[in-house]
C-alpha cells in the first residue's frame, strides 16, 4: 500500500523556494501550486538558512564538500576491512586451539 507522501527532491526544493525568495510569490500561492503545508515550506526555508552556508565554505567548491565524505568513506572502508582481517586472524587461532583441544582429549581417551 503507498503511504501517500511525496519526497522531493533537493532540486525540486530549492525551486520551491526560489518562487518566493527570487521570484517574489507569496508563500499561501506556492504552497497552494505545489500542494504543501506552509509549515513544510518554513522548515524548508530555515534548513536552506541553517545549512546553506557549507555551498560558500573553501570558496564555494562543492567538490570539496563531497570529497570529504568520499574521504571519510574510503576511511570508514578501510576500518571495515582492518576489522575483518582481525575478526578472520582470530578465528584461526580460535580453530587451532580447538584442534590442538581435541586432540588432547583423543590422547587422553576422553573422546
Amino acid at each position: 500500500m503507498k503511504n501517500g507522501r511525496r519526497k522531493f527532491t533537493g532540486d525540486e526544493k530549492m525551486a520551491i523556494l526560489r518562487r518566493h525568495l527570487v521570484d517574489k510569490m507569496a508563500v499561501s500561492d506556492v504552497c497552494d501550486q505545489v500542494g504543501i503545508h506552509p509549515t513544510l515550506f518554513y522548515r524548508w526555508q530555515k534548513e536552506l538558512f541553517d545549512r546553506g552556508s557549507v555551498v560558500f565554505e573553501r570558496g564555494g567548491d562543492q567538490g570539496r564538500v563531497v570529497a570529504t565524505a568520499d574521504r571519510q568513506q574510503r576511511r570508514q572502508d578501510k576500518k571495515i576491512a582492518a576489522l575483518k582481517q582481525k575478526l578472520a586472524s582470530k578465528d584461526e587461532v580460535i580453530a587451532e586451539i580447538m584442534a590442538s583441544h581435541v586432540q588432547l582429549k583423543k590422547s587422553l581417551g576422553e573422546i
